[in-house]
């Protein structure tokens, strides 16, 4: 994640990973989520924040979540269910439950279906927000799997040349696994930024820079911009303009929308204004050992990824990084040293815990 978007070291404030993942499930308990669906939601928020993925993290997505079910747009205990199946696909209604608590149920449908056939897919829709779809790819690689996940939001990008919003940001994923080196895990919006970056951007009082958005008339920005309400303008594709490749990014956000919403048997939000706000994810996983051995796969995984990692960086760069390897470094030291947080956000945790009769967020001891 770019430095601009991270927690200033004065703003940091560091909690146990355990403690967090606590208080989160708790929180899912009582929004009266069921005590498993709370310990699945408050591992996907956690897992995500311990690799440094703070846009789908509990800094800006829990609070969304808890107003979402004291709403009632949420359902807290869907009965979400299999509307089509083959041995290796199937479509899921997910009944408005949260995506972050369904989508790792589903993804390990997939799995189970693999095993069986090699490859399985299951296209999902009906649900509220996924999380960070890496989350979801990497438990396949977990079971020595390849992982795909993408999921298709609802509306604030442009198409390339448009002037109206028709696309969700759209993130694709896919995350294999090595031996020697940590897992590769590719997560990345089909914009030009993610769109929770912004929610980061104005807490960190950070301007939007140039080509990442357009004015209400669809035209990119030239000129750094304040994060402000977001309603006053679009991100783009990823890409910015034509010229540098936003057709790609359109591209790229139509096939999430495809496979995750119109493959499972749900209209588009940008053709039924019903679909705004509901979901649509899609979830593949390849079996790794019905296409080749899978000690020699990770063998060649583990050569590719060491000669990305080993290549002779350009003059005023320290290394190369491959997809995977900040987040598991991040892994490591927010283990050890805990998950920072915005003191904004602890004190958002502060006052919801207090509403809600729970004890208060442990932080870190500062050492001395």
């Amino acid at each position: 994640m770019l430095e601009r978007f991270k927690v200033p070291k004065e703003d940091e404030v560091r909690v146990p990973a355990p403690a967090l993942r606590s208080t989160v499930e708790a929180l899912f308990v009582k929004m009266g989520v069921p005590e498993e669906d709370a310990q699945e939601g408050a591992n996907t928020l956690v897992m995500t924040d311990l690799r440094g993925v703070e846009t789908h993290g509990v800094s800006n997505m829990l609070r969304a979540y808890i107003s979402n079910y004291q709403q009632g747009s949420l359902n807290p205990r869907p009965n979400w269910r299999v509307l089509h199946e083959s041995p290796s696909s199937a479509s899921v209604d997910a009944d408005r439950g949260l995506g972050v608590i369904v989508a790792p149920r589903v993804m390990r449908m997939a799995i189970r279906k693999a095993r069986e056939t090699g490859v399985g897919a299951v296209s999902m829709h009906n649900s509220g927000h996924t999380g960070a779809v890496g989350h979801h790819a990497m438990l396949a690689a977990e079971a020595d799997m390849v992982g795909v996940c993408m999921t298709a939001g609802w509306p604030g990008i442009p198409p390339t040349f448009g002037a109206e919003p028709r696309f969700g940001t759209n993130p694709i994923s896919i995350a294999a696994p090595a031996s020697r080196e940590p897992f590769f895990l590719f997560d990345a919006a089909t914009s030009t930024i993610a769109g929770n970056k912004v929610r980061l951007a104005q807490r960190v009082e950070a301007d939007l820079l140039p080509g990442w958005i357009a004015g209400a008339d669809g035209l990119p920005k030239s000129e750094p911009t304040p994060a402000t309400n977001l309603g006053e303008y679009f991100l783009l594709p990823l890409g910015g303009s034509r010229e540098h490749g936003s057709h790609k990014g359109y591209g790229f956000a139509m096939m999430s929308e495809i496979l995750a919403r119109l493959l499972g048997g749900s209209p588009s939000p940008m053709t039924d204004p019903a679909m705004r706000g509901n979901s649509g994810t899609f979830f593949t996983a390849y079996n790794i050992a019905a296409f080749t051995d899978l000690d020699a796969f990770k063998r060649n995984m583990d050569d590719m990824l060491e000669t990305l990692r080993t290549t002779k960086p350009a003059p005023g760069y320290e290394r190369v990084l491959y997809p995977g390897l900040s987040e598991h470094e991040e892994t490591q030291d927010r283990l050890a040293n805990g998950i920072p947080l915005h003191r904004e956000v602890l004190d958002w945790f502060d006052d919801i815990t207090a509403e809600l009769s729970l004890p208060r967020l442990e932080r870190v001891e500062p050492s001395r």
